[in-house]
């Protein structure tokens, strides 16, 4: 009869995806986290002053790029950045020389099993490296604690929502990131429970009731835009600006990048007019 070889059939069809389930489960942190495999060596640039972020998992970094012709005692206002997860944070200091310029102090943090770092990548370590992070540099005598900003770019969003989550902000800055890592299981044919770090994007800035500014290339196909077009939706105080590029050339003109940025800090309070 026909039915009996077609039920064995869908039998190891089934057997074979699950098998291909438990695999893609196995290996996904190597897929979310390829830039952890990046070699670095060396101290940082000249100007710029390492902090240690010590967890429970392990010993990380943090590089801290301090503001421009600050007067003594004065403290001015931070941005805790967060890199994609190609990235390391060796990559960004000449990137984010903009908002040194605006005035800023910048805190570029790494995360755990990246660079310099001890540890493995995962939603919970990334979050504690960010946490501790954070409480390691307010104790700065150049930040002021009442103006801090939690910026994340790609995967970075992820982590700065962790952070925004826990520890006051004065405003979050989000480019070309996701609602959740969830609906990128479909690429891999796999349900979304499967996903082990979830990085719930959509449900922090639901709740965020400070200003968001999100950026997003309109022609994006990594993170299509319509992640931050959901996003926008779901927090009440959200902005969305989307310049015509995709992921990995975002932005296509700095400049522009940065005034949107000024205007936007402007318009929260932590930046005065210039």
């Amino acid at each position: 009869m026909p039915f009996l070889p077609l039920l064995k059939l869908c039998m190891l069809a089934g057997i074979a995806y699950a098998g291909y389930c438990l695999l893609v489960f196995a290996i996904q942190r190597q897929i979310i986290y390829p830039g952890r495999t990046i070699q670095v060596s060396g101290p940082p640039p000249a100007g710029i002053v390492p902090i240690a972020v010590v967890t429970a998992t392990g010993r990380g970094e943090a590089w801290f790029m301090p503001p421009l012709k600050r007067s003594q005692g004065e403290r001015r206002p931070l941005v805790i950045c967060f890199h994609g997860n190609g990235e390391v944070i060796d990559f960004l200091p000449e990137q984010f020389e903009g908002f040194v310029r605006l005035g800023m102090g910048v805190l570029l943090v790494e995360y755990p099993g990246f660079g310099r770092s001890s540890g493995n990548p995962t939603e919970e370590s990334i979050t504690e490296s960010a946490v501790a992070a954070y409480d390691a540099v307010l104790h700065r005598e150049e930040v002021d604690p009442e103006r801090v900003v939690i910026f994340g770019r790609s995967l970075g969003g992820g982590a700065a929502c962790s952070l925004a989550a826990r520890r006051p902000s004065s405003a979050l800055i989000l480019q070309s990131t996701f609602t959740s890592t969830r609906p990128f299981a479909r690429a891999f044919l796999v349900p979304g429970v499967l996903i082990r770090d979830l990085f719930d994007n959509a449900a922090v800035v639901a709740a965020y009731r400070q200003p968001i500014l999100l950026f997003h290339g309109s022609s994006d196909t990594i993170v299509p835009p319509e992640h931050s077009r959901l996003l926008q939706r779901q927090a009440p105080n959200a902005r969305l600006v989307e310049f015509p590029c995709g992921h990995n050339d975002f932005p296509p003109d700095w400049r522009e990048f940065y005034r949107v940025i000024t205007v936007f800090l402007q318009e929260a309070g932590v930046l005065g007019q210039r």
